[in-house]
Order: C-alpha cells, then structure tokens, then sequence
C-alpha cells in the first residue's frame, strides 16, 4: 500500500479555535494542554502522527459552528450568528490550510495533477501530507452563486449540512432542502464540486441525490443499523448505503466509540470498544456493496472528541496501520484492505479532480 487516506480531519478548525499547533506532536499538545475542555478531546491528530502512521492524504474541513447548535460539546465562543460571520471563520481556516501549505512536507491538492505529484513524491519516500478541502457546514457560502468562487479558493467537496443550516435539515434536525439548497446544488454541479451528504437529514438526503448530478461522498458517516438509537440519523441507514453505492460514492466510516456500537457513552473507558466494531461497520458496507470499492476511512478523531473515545487500538494517528491489522484479521485481503485504507478516496478523486 502507498499510503492510507483520511477523509475527515478538523484540522484548521483545531488550530484556530483550540490554538493547537499541528506541526507539534500529540503527546507534546498533551503536556501543554493537560486535561483539555470536554467538548475537544484528548489531542489525537498531528503532522508528526499522521505522517508516522503513512498518512499521505486528508480531507481537511473549515468547520464552522452555528450559534444555534443545539446538545453540542463543542466550546460555543468561537460559533456563529450569521452567514458573514461564518464566511469571516471559514476563511481564516482557510488562511491556515495555505500557510501550513507553505512548507515543503504540506501541499494542497485541488488537481490531477497536484495528486499525482504527491502520489510520485510519496512513491519516492517523501514524507509529505496531501490536504483536499472540504467544507463541513455549507453557510459560509452566503449565496449559492458563491459556490464558483469557493471552487477557484481551493475546494473541492461542500457538505451543505452539520446540524440544521439555511441549505437543508441536518443531524438532529429533519428538514428538506430549502430552495436556497436546491440552488446550492445546482451551483456544486456547475462548479464540478463533490456532495458530502455526512450530516444531511434523511429528507434532504433523498432530495439531493434526486437533484444533484455529480460525485457523491458521505466522508465520515457510519451505518445505522449498529449506532445508538439516539444518534441514529447521524448515520446511515441500509437504503441510503444501497442509494450511495448505486451512484459510486465512498463512505468514510469514523472512528469514534459512541458511533461504532449502542452500548459506549463518551467518557467511558475506551477499552470497552475495539477495532473490531468498526470493522462491522466495514464489513456491512462491503456486504451491501458486493465489493470493498465504497468504504474508506473518514475517521473524525480529532473532531471533538479526542483519544479517550477512540477504540482501545488507537491512541493517536499514528495507529491507523492497526485498522489495517484489524482488517486482514478480519479475512480481508491485502487488495481490499489497500482500497479501504485509501485505495478508495485516491479513486474518487482521480474521477473529481478538474485536470
């Protein structure tokens, strides 16, 4: 395997709003920090781990948090009330992907060929980390007629939804697409963006994927069928993964305990939960698919709710070659395991990335 791919990774948002420097390892932000705010986890995601654990390539989210959120974890000062002032967040993420960008071991990647560029730099052992943009949370686009502009910024996937926002329903709140969503889509379309569906209520779901033509991805989402009843439209039901799966999609599944079985609660001990439940997600998906072609990692693990909460195999991103491990266990084979490491999202991005 060349290198393993996560599609879901907070990491501009940790350094703005938690103040942590990717560049310092883990274990060194966890001396510095001590026991951090609930709601922002035990530090699990660092150049130095990912780049330990041959991680060659992220998915990197300008999150931004609404004022309105509702059960959210999350420290609230830094959320906001207004479309300006999500464009203002986003784009100081964004500010923070383009300076770790100026390094030699960070490139961004929003062309063929700059993937094929880090594929050829990581083939001849560089250690260098790819970064593709993704908007979580699609309101920093104040209009749709945006969507063009975010497009020559640098990203290349929107997912409209987290919680609820003026484009759709989301987690916890049912809801349609508005007509300002319908109107997103159509612009995501022209622009040649990619759909992340991850957080889209099951309405706005079905609605996209009957209005919006172009590449779809849910980048950190698990199946419903084995998560908490209370989080279950956070996830994924069989219908959805089958409607996923019939248009090409890849569905990164996520590494946090309280997704990946109904028994865990956050902030019960983490040896509770193993690899294992999260190769059933895997194993689900493959099942449903036929194949291993649309699962993938979209791990989230430093999405707010840190190392504690993560199976009792990983402490940092430097472990993801356990999942590996877990995988060929599991009777997968060493090309499947490969695909589902990152085999997978290198595809869908050689099938999204303008030339």
């Amino acid at each position: 395997m060349l290198f393993i791919v996560d599609g879901h990774e907070d990491i501009a948002y940790n350094v703005v709003v938690n103040r942590r420097d990717f560049r310092r390892s883990a274990q060194a932000t966890r001396e510095l920090e001590g026991e951090p705010h609930p709601g922002v986890g035990l530090c699990s995601v660092s150049l130095p781990d990912l780049l330990a654990g041959n991680v060659g390539l992220v998915f990197g989210t300008l999150f931004t948090l609404p004022a309105s959120a509702a059960d959210s974890s999350l420290p609230m000062e830094r959320s906001y009330h207004n479309a300006g002032e999500a464009q203002a967040q986003a784009l100081e993420q964004l500010a923070v992907y383009r300076q770790l960008a100026t390094a030699n071991d960070i490139c961004l990647i929003q062309n063929q060929a700059d993937l094929q560029g880090l594929v050829a730099k990581r083939q001849a052992g560089g250690q260098i980390l790819g970064i593709v943009l993704l908007m979580e949370n699609a309101d920093p686009v104040r209009e749709p007629d945006e969507v063009g502009w975010w497009f020559e910024q640098g990203i290349r996937l929107i997912g409209p939804a987290w919680q609820a926002t003026r484009y759709c329903g989301g987690t916890r709140h049912p809801g349609p697409l508005t007509a300002a969503g319908r109107k997103l889509l159509a612009e995501m379309d022209s622009a040649g963006m990619v759909l992340d569906v991850s957080h889209m209520a099951e309405e706005s779901f079905w609605q996209a994927l009957d209005c919006f033509h172009g590449p779809i991805i849910a980048s950190h989402s698990n199946c419903r069928r084995f998560a908490p009843p209370s989080l279950a439209d956070r996830h994924l039901s069989d219908e959805m993964i089958c409607a996923l799966i019939e248009r090409g999609a890849v569905i990164g599944t996520v590494s946090f305990n309280a997704f990946l079985t109904p028994d865990y609660e956050r902030g019960q001990p983490k040896e509770k939960v193993g690899l294992d439940a999260l190769v059933r997600h895997i194993d689900h998906i493959c099942e449903l698919a036929g194949s291993a072609r649309h699962v993938a990692l979209g791990s989230d693990i430093d999405g707010g709710f840190g190392s504690k909460n993560l199976p009792r195999e990983l402490d940092t991103a430097a472990d993801f070659p356990r999942i590996g491990e877990a995988l060929r266990a599991a009777g997968y084979s060493q090309a499947d395991t490969d695909a589902i490491l990152g085999g997978n999202w290198l595809r869908l991005l050689e099938q999204s990335l303008p030339a």
